[in-house]
């Protein structure tokens, strides 16, 4: 199990949860992920990043994985001009690869917000620290875990 995954797990057991990870192969789009582990597209929550312009900071956007981010909702969101994240950025603040970055177990807290489609279903599954492996859980759960803001940024 890589160190990833192990954050990833250990952030989630921290919460009170016994983490039900699942091997898929390399998915790479949200549509890709949802025929793995036979769930709808939108039941993917796709961890998107972008570098906030004021701060530095790397922002995360839990999105339903039909849908895309409106930059500029994004940015009014966030309280400042985004720009794009590099993998350096996305790196050291959350300690994934671009591909893998997990909801929980970022190296530095990250401020987070989520998409309100996520709460249309009873499970949602998101990456779990690696490009081959998604973990299944509610999105109340995830919200509360994550300490995510819910509102509207996409398109």
């Amino acid at each position: 199990m890589s160190k990833s995954m192990k954050r990833v797990r250990a952030a989630l057991e921290a919460a009170g949860f016994e983490p039900e990870i699942q091997e898929t192969k390399l998915a790479r789009t949200a549509l890709d992920a949802a025929d793995a582990v036979g769930c709808e597209v939108d039941q993917i929550a796709k961890s998107i990043i972008f570098q906030g312009q004021n701060s530095g900071d790397a922002i995360l956007f839990l999105t339903a994985g039909g849908n895309r981010v409106d930059e500029t909702k994004a940015a009014a969101v966030a309280g400042e001009p985004l720009g794009k994240a590099d993998a350096a950025l996305i790196r050291t603040q959350t300690g994934f690869a671009i591909g893998g970055v997990a909801p929980v177990g970022h190296l530095n807290p990250i401020r987070a917000f989520m998409d309100p489609k996520l709460l249309d279903f009873d499970e949602i599954w998101a990456a779990a620290g690696t490009p081959h492996h998604v973990f299944r859980i509610a999105p109340d759960d995830l919200e509360r875990i994550s300490n995510a803001q819910i509102t509207e940024f996409t398109s």
